[in-house]
């Protein structure tokens, strides 16, 4: 097995049962509901890149209100010359102002609108981890200490 490691920052911004999520693009979530955020740039900061990368995904102004924790992920995930993606993530509660925009597109957007979506229909078939993880979250206040293994994940088809 060979891991690519993968390292964000997202927010999970939650208002009358509904859950801000985007719609992926591409990659081991692709077709299926994620939590804006991603990956930080050269020399930029934690609480920096979640604002910006809200703004770029949906083009809404967040606000972040604290950091909710960390969780790692490991799945599938047939890439270059990896088997596998181990992805670690800092969650953060963030409120947002503005409307939402179609984000623009460019070489690494890897998000194709946003939408509210309520947190009844979120399931593991049409969600990222980070988003059912979120919407656990959201129900118990807590998040898993250990690493969680998706064995059976399956990469969307139109994904690579």
């Amino acid at each position: 097995m060979v891991y690519h490691r993968a390292f964000g920052v997202y927010a999970v911004i939650y208002k009358k049962g509904e859950l801000l999520v985007i719609h992926k693009g591409r990659g081991p979530y692709c077709n299926r509901y994620d939590l804006p955020g991603g990956s930080l740039e050269e020399g930029e900061g934690l609480l920096e890149a979640v604002i910006l990368e809200v703004k770029e995904e949906t083009g809404l102004s967040a606000t972040i209100s604290r950091q909710i924790g960390a969780v790692d992920f490991v799945l599938p995930w047939k890439w270059k010359n990896f088997t596998h993606v181990h992805h670690t993530a800092v969650l953060y509660v963030a409120e947002v102002t503005g409307d939402l925009q179609v984000p623009e597109q460019f070489a690494g957007q890897d998000a194709k609108g946003a939408t509210w979506i309520p947190i009844i229909q979120i399931s593991a078939a049409n969600s990222s981890p980070l988003v059912t993880q979120a919407v656990n979250w959201l129900r118990s206040g807590e998040l898993p200490l250990e690493t969680v293994v998706y064995s059976d994940w399956e990469v969307k088809k139109g994904c690579f």
